[in-house]
């Protein structure tokens, strides 16, 4: 399909911008919904009634672009139970890419780490002898297939020296990976009023570790381990589902309920899900279930962008020329509901104009998509090109354009 040049809003001054876009946008992406094939009779959106949970917190997302498919109270802070050490893990994921820590290295189980998350505790545990000295690869295979508390509390105490310092170091961890609401309070996710997150950011919590440790995710789908010579099976219950599910993790608290977050791939489409606050294990597996099958049913992956083709331009000021092309680092796809008639609306959002000069591969700007009113993708967007600071004639001309254009903007703000 030919794609055509939009220019939604000429970039003007310093604040949020919309770029000019080179995109299937308005008419040209209302004529690729109109292609896509009818689908069964309710699949129309994400939040338009086509799809109901008992779920009190839940969210659906395709991996690799973040899209969202479906969520319901996404962004409000809840008790996270196990779901927490998704973030522990990737946390010593991190510390081992680093080389601050080795699959070999043996940690000492404190009696702190046995007594709170071990036996005499009743709570999930790989059943760590007190005192004994384990690996962190074991002690990494019974958190993430045993659930272990006990491994858990072992691990932050040889990384931060004890667990609170190892929280704080959690939350730091979770800012820097861009989740701006979520709080640790400790390594397992034990209640602490203090130790909150969004389903919204769990899920794309799993898809960064999915995406950044793939020598460390397979684990998630390992059926059992053990221990100390006590077997325990995976807790996750997609994984003997038959839906392509490999991933990742189970919880459950009287102040949380159960919860999950799973991810399953089918036809080279991997789907993410968050649910939390169910009543029983049984509905928090049927629900999870149930998001997964109907978003593989329900969409249809359209390539927007191919890798490396230019998405839009963003306006620069003082260089040798008057905008930047913008790229992605690999295609961007979205996720479109077969059947849909909603309105999609793309714009390119960033902070402008870009003082030059621009490095090529800057992170720029964001491609935003809209599905109706909802929010569906984000791609950062990086410079395609570098440019130079332009002559002092050049800056001098774009100094007295911003001059012109500030005054009529002051002007308008009076009217």
């Amino acid at each position: 399909m030919r794609r055509l040049l939009a220019s939604f809003i000429a970039p003007a001054a310093t604040g949020a911008t919309w770029g000019r876009l080179r995109v299937l946008a308005a008419c040209a992406l209302a004529g690729m919904l109109a292609g896509l094939p009818a689908g069964p009779a309710g699949a129309q959106g994400a939040n338009k009634g086509e799809f109901q949970t008992s779920a009190p917190f839940a969210i659906l997302i395709e991996a690799d672009s973040g899209a969202v498919l479906f969520e319901k109270n996404a962004d409000q802070l809840m008790y996270p139970s196990s779901m927490a050490k998704l973030m522990t893990a990737e946390y010593v994921f991190h510390e081992i890419a680093e080389g601050r820590l080795s699959l070999s290295d043996e940690v000492t189980i404190s009696e702190n780490a046995w007594r709170r998350g071990g036996a005499p505790s009743g709570g999930s545990t790989m059943y760590a002898a007190v005192h004994s000295r384990v690996k962190v690869e074991d002690l990494i295979k019974g958190m993430v297939i045993q659930s272990g508390n006990d491994a858990c509390i072992a691990l932050a105490e040889a990384i931060a020296g004890s667990e609170p310092a190892f929280a704080t170091l959690l939350t730091k961890r979770a800012r820097e990976l861009g989740l701006t609401k979520s709080t640790f309070a400790n390594s397992t996710g034990l209640p602490d009023p203090d130790g909150q997150v969004t389903a919204r950011e769990l899920a794309k919590l799993a898809a960064h570790i999915i995406h950044t440790y793939p020598q460390f995710y397979p684990l998630y789908r390992e059926r059992e381990f053990t221990w100390n010579k006590i077997r325990q099976s995976n807790r996750n219950p997609l994984l003997a589902m038959g839906i392509g599910a490999d991933g990742l993790k189970t919880g459950y608290t009287k102040e949380a309920g159960y919860g999950l977050v799973g991810s399953a791939v089918q036809n080279d489409l991997r789907l993410i899900v968050v649910v939390n606050g169910l009543k029983t294990a049984k509905e928090r597996a049927d629900e999870a279930r149930k998001l997964l099958e109907w978003g593989f049913r329900a969409f249809e992956s359209r390539l927007l962008f191919a890798e490396g083709e230019t998405i839009g331009e963003a306006k620069l000021y003082g260089g040798e020329k008057g905008y930047v092309p913008l790229v992605a680092k690999g295609p961007v796809r979205l996720l479109l509901p077969r059947g849909s008639s909603e309105k999609i609306v793309a714009r390119i959002v960033y902070t402008g104009p870009v003082m030059a000069p621009v490095e090529q591969g800057a992170q720029i700007a964001t491609l935003k998509v809209w599905r109706g009113d909802h929010l569906t993708l984000e791609v950062p967007l990086q410079a395609a090109e570098s440019v130079a600071k332009g002559t002092i004639t050049q800056r001098a001309f774009d100094a007295a354009t911003e001059l012109v254009i500030g005054l009529f903007r002051a002007a308008a703000q009076r009217i």
